[in-house]
């Protein structure tokens, strides 16, 4: 039985790593640590049953049970990944506004949060560690980026996410734990309800007949990568052999500005009778203008392309959206 910890596994991904996991042929055991601050139990109602329990009565059964509490908790941290075989660190303070609205807060659960899930790793040999990183730590680079440009983050996100990266590669070189660092383009799709990142956040104010704000001109761009892509690259990482220590792009690796996918979403609310309507406001502190990936080491050392298209990506959001609402 693979016994697999999830830090921040109730949110938008965890839930939908969780629904592919269960569908694997062999015995799991899912350990999910949250603080419920974004995602919540009632996320996974449709997808398994998911047990609340105290870290000290973790069954020794498959199954997917839930612990509250907080990946600053380095004791909590310490208990939860007991006898795993891996852990996939996803919690984190997430988004670029955030994190320049409170970069110690931003720091804190990043930074302090990833190396106490790493040293749990290291202390109970937890044989793969997955990273769930960003593109942000790149910062304001030519594109496309890749795995080997020097990094220069702009946000206090960028650069706790780069930290985490180090962590990553110190404890993979050091004391060999085997670390996976993926950098996530930006996600989209079903159980996305409570994402702020762009696709959701504009479906869902459409949606509820509000205002969709575009920050600067919308001529930015930015890798979108539909959840289904994320989610089978994730499982690779988990469960793929001789990749210990490595770092890869997980995105689309195709450029679009927000406005064209603003058009996009527009379009597809329309055959639901939905209007969508669009304002501008000043650039946010911390955004670059710039960004999509070079795929191809995930091609070629993980087997791994992103296949969905961007609008049928879309469309299924959308019929989610709506599935949720009506």
């Amino acid at each position: 039985m693979q016994k697999i910890l999830i830090t921040g596994g109730c949110g938008f991904i965890g839930c939908s790593l969780i629904k592919r996991l269960t569908k694997r042929p062999e015995q799991v055991q899912i350990r999910i640590l949250d603080s419920f601050l974004t995602g919540t139990p009632e996320d996974l109602e449709g997808i398994a049953p998911a047990h609340i329990c105290d870290v000290n009565s973790i069954p020794e059964t498959t199954g997917i049970f839930i612990v509250e509490g907080d990946i600053r908790d380095s004791e909590l941290m310490l208990k939860c990944a007991k006898g795993c075989d891996a852990i996939v660190h996803l919690a984190a303070n997430t988004g670029v506004g955030p994190s320049v609205e409170n970069p110690r807060l931003d720091m804190e659960s990043n930074v302090i949060g990833i190396f106490n899930a790493l040293e749990a790793a290291r202390i109970h040999g937890v044989k793969r560690f997955v990273f769930a990183s960003s593109g942000a730590p790149a910062g304001e680079v030519e594109p496309p980026i890749h795995e080997e440009l020097p990094p220069h983050p702009v946000s206090p996100y960028g650069a706790s996410k780069l930290a985490g990266e180090g962590y990553c590669s110190c404890y993979a070189k050091t004391f060999g734990v085997e670390t996976v660092c993926l950098r996530f383009g930006n996600v989209f799709g079903p159980l996305s309800k409570k994402k702020s990142s762009v696709v959701a956040k504009f479906i869902r104010q459409a949606v509820q007949d509000e205002e969709c704000v575009i920050y600067g001109s919308g001529n930015q761009t930015r890798d979108f990568i539909y959840i289904d892509d994320l989610i089978s690259a994730a499982e690779k990482a988990l469960f793929q052999e001789g990749i210990g220590g490595e770092t890869f792009q997980i995105a689309s690796g195709k450029e679009h500005t927000v406005l064209e996918v603003a058009e996009i979403i527009k379009e597809e609310l329309l055959l639901h009778d939905i209007p969508m309507r669009l304002s501008h406001d000043s650039p946010r502190l911390g955004d670059v203008e710039r960004n999509y990936s070079d795929t191809s080491k995930a091609q070629k050392l993980l087997g791994w392309t992103a296949d969905y298209d961007l609008r049928q990506g879309i469309r299924n959001t959308i019929e989610y959206f709506l599935g949720t609402t009506r």
